[in-house]
């Protein structure tokens, strides 16, 4: 028999709805966090004012050429979001007679929106100093604002190189790595040819002989300042078919060194590479997380497009099979070191048990028993090579007399290996060692002289023990 809910049980189940409610919508907004703030990208444009700049340049002076194409550019860039312009000159507040060697100023600090306020301050300067490169390298350090989250882009307009004996290139690179600005765009105008030489170690060297060939340059580059940029990246078998996935990927900054992007290689149910954002305003080195790792230098990525990228990273599987026997006189598991081989790496260190995925190749296992081996194995894309060791067996030494003694391994040429020093301490121990012939060395330490060495040959067998008694003379 059903009864009607009375007026407070109906109040209790709309607020526990309510509450399981609320909860699940908590759930979701924090699996679903709000998107990252869009980024804030500030340009400076770092203008040469030196007295070279009043130099004729398709009948009119390079600087009025290069103020007023830089206005346009500005006025161009006004209503961008996320965009904040700058201007710095150097060159232009002292005659060239003074060469005075920090003559740069920050003429109109960043903000959103200032293309008027860069307009009128080119109106109001002149051409006529020195060449203070460096320097203002150095200076624009403080025009940026402290904002890690920002990309700080940086552009120099020069007609001629340093002038004041100082490193350029060096204050670039310096100024790059602390992650003050990414790498320059320097423009040569009116340039000769040869002219870049001296520059293009600052950073994206253009170089703009003619008028028209500045404009066009000053076009490419803020394109690719502010285009979106992505990369996919194929790992193909050895037919070049993108089979291979779920690989850890790093891009690396090949200027600063540093790690900027690190992805889980990602590939959807028709076959395609997933597609992922990156800032081409950067120089790169992929790093595919394959054992052995690929590195591939200088990746060729062009701004504003999408870059497909491939590489052929054929994998299979490299299983390390342990020894079959209860219990492992080992105690634990036994270590391997993997080689790509004729490799002098350090290499990947495994317990036997596991499977690692690995490129197809040829590769050198180094099995940590005693004594050590090595086994040299194939292993080809798509299948599984297995590696063993024998069962070991057990060396048993009974006394405990102190003194000094050594194990070698007999080969089958009668030569000897050395592969373990007994304790000084007591010679008493159990062993776990490999099948195998071998030989004892021992002298106990209240013996009065080499002559009372002991020698004796034993042998190890599988998942047996042998034992040794030492007899003091």
């Amino acid at each position: 028999m059903l009864f009607p809910l009375r007026p407070f049980a109906r109040c209790a189940i709309r607020l526990l709805l309510g509450c399981v409610l609320l909860f699940f919508t908590l759930q979701s907004r924090a699996q679903n966090a709000p998107p990252e703030r869009p980024k804030v990208t500030r340009i400076l444009f770092l203008l040469d004012a030196s007295g070279s700049m009043m130099a004729p340049w398709e009948g009119k002076p390079r600087w009025e050429v290069a103020k007023r194409l830089l206005a346009k550019m500005a006025d161009s860039l006004n209503a961008y979001p996320n965009l904040e312009l700058g201007l710095r000159v150097y060159g232009h507040q002292h005659p060239n007679a003074e060469q005075n060697c920090e003559d740069s100023r920050l003429e109109v600090p960043f903000a959103p929106k200032n293309a008027a306020a860069i307009k009128a301050r080119l109106k109001t300067l002149k051409a006529q100093g020195n060449t203070p490169i460096t320097y203002s390298l150095e200076q624009s350090a403080k025009d940026f604002p402290q904002d890690k989250t920002s990309r700080n882009v940086l552009l120099l307009i020069t007609d001629g190189v340093e002038s004041c004996k100082g490193d350029p290139c060096a204050a670039s690179l310096a100024l790059q790595r602390k992650r003050i600005f990414l790498k320059p765009f320097v423009i040569g105008i009116g340039a000769e040819k040869d002219f870049g030489r001296a520059l293009e170690c600052l950073g994206k060297y253009y170089n703009a002989a003619e008028v028209k060939t500045f404009q066009t340059v000053l076009n490419d580059v803020i394109a690719q300042t502010l285009a979106k940029t992505t990369v996919a990246v194929n790992l193909t078998d050895e037919a070049g078919r993108p089979v291979e996935s779920n690989v850890n990927m790093t891009f690396v900054n090949n200027v600063t060194g540093q790690p900027e992007y690190n992805y889980v290689h990602y590939r959807d149910a028709q076959g395609k590479a997933d597609v992922v954002d990156i800032d081409a305003l950067q120089s790169y080195d992929l790093i595919i997380n394959t054992v052995p790792a690929i590195r591939q230098a200088n990746i060729p990525i062009k701004a504003g497009r999408t870059n497909v990228l491939n590489f052929k990273t054929p994998q299979g599987t490299l299983h390390l099979q342990p020894a079959n026997i209860t219990p492992n006189p080992y105690g634990g598991a036994v270590q391997a070191v993997v080689r790509a081989a004729g490799s002098t790496a350090t290499g990947l260190s495994l317990p036997f048990g596991s499977r690692q995925k690995v490129l197809a190749g040829n590769y050198e296992v180094e099995i940590l028993t005693l004594p050590r081996s090595i086994e040299r194995v194939t292993v080809r894309q798509g299948q599984t090579a297995t590696v063993s060791y024998a069962a070991p067996g057990t060396l048993n030494i009974t006394s405990d007399l102190k003194g000094f003694g050594s194990i070698y391994k007999l080969n089958d040429d009668e030569s000897q290996t050395w592969i373990y020093n007994l304790p000084e301490s007591s010679s008493k121990l159990n062993l776990a060692m490999q099948p195998g012939a071998y030989r004892l060395v021992f002298r106990t330490a209240n013996s009065n002289g080499s002559k009372f060495t002991d020698v004796r040959n034993f042998t190890i067998r599988s998942a047996q023990t042998t034992s040794l008694s030492i007899f003091g003379r």
